[in-house]
């Protein structure tokens, strides 16, 4: 078995950044604002990856990337959730006082980062052979919910960024891949509708 398809190593390798950031926010060479943007964006960085794995696949299927990709997204899919949730433990450490992020809660742009991490929370405890047999039909549809988490995770963004330029760039690359994901799907109903 290559290194490179052992689970461990993927796991390594995802964990390295989260490690790094740590370290350096421990050590004082990472401020709470540096890494706080650095968690949330490799949280939707690995997220955009995740849902990119079907396009990429109708675009290129029988490419050793694509294969390598569909079998290890919800690896991907996991790993985008524990930075996410890195993220938010960053956040809490820093506030220190249910009453204060009770209160900011109420804010739109930490309400949808709640509600997009309870999403996730779900998915993620799901993302495993057990509860794929257990679940069955339901599991899709339960993991549906990734684009309406998704959507959460864009508005939480552009609601509480100073410069959302780099949400603007990311939700544009997600929507480019969705929108070849739809134009695959309606192109074949409309072959079959013919046929």
């Amino acid at each position: 078995m290559s290194l490179l398809t052992r689970p461990w190593t993927l796991w390594f390798v995802l964990a390295v950044p989260g490690a790094w950031w740590l370290y350096g926010y421990l050590s004082g060479q990472v401020f709470y604002g540096q890494l706080i943007q650095l968690t949330g964006d490799f949280s939707v960085q690995l997220l955009i990856v995740t849902l990119a794995v079907t396009p990429l696949g109708l675009i290129f299927p029988s490419a050793r990337l694509t294969r390598w990709l569909r079998l290890r997204r919800r690896n991907l899919g996991v790993a985008s959730f524990a930075y996410a949730a890195f993220h938010t433990a960053v956040y809490l450490e820093k506030k220190a006082s249910l009453p204060r992020i009770l209160d900011e809660a109420r804010d739109g742009s930490l309400l949808t980062g709640w509600l997009a991490l309870a999403i996730f929370l779900a998915l993620a405890l799901t993302s495993n052979n057990e509860a794929v047999r257990r679940l069955k039909r339901r599991w899709k549809q339960l993991h549906w919910w990734i684009y309406p988490a998704a959507a959460l995770t864009f508005l939480h963004w552009w609601l509480g960024a100073f410069d959302p330029t780099s949400a603007y760039i990311h939700l544009a690359v997600l929507l480019f891949l969705l929108s070849l994901r739809l134009i695959h799907r309606y192109g074949r109903l409309r072959t079959f509708r013919r046929g």
